[in-house]
């Protein structure tokens, strides 16, 4: 999905495998940022990540569906 203008602040984002992977803090060029408290693998938290907008499928209700699971979104998050 290359068009995030569906995306909206405070939006749940899983993966492909229903998993939650974090909060929208808002998008970014074309990355969603994810909330600091709600963002990054475990032990590597406490600040945001981005994740790249050809990761998303698709927007579902309030939540952002991922083309990738959960833990596969998890690796690909990227520093700021």
């Amino acid at each position: 999905m290359s068009d995030l203008s569906a995306v909206k602040e405070h939006m749940e984002v899983v993966g492909s495998d229903g998993k939650h992977v974090g909060t929208v803090d808002r998008v970014d060029g074309g990355r969603i940022k994810l909330t600091k408290k709600d963002s990054g693998p475990p032990g590597h938290q406490g600040h945001h990540h981005y994740l790249d907008g050809k990761h998303v499928a698709g927007v579902d209700g309030n939540k952002v569906k991922l083309s990738c699971s959960a833990d596969e979104a998890m690796k690909a998050q990227q520093e700021p």
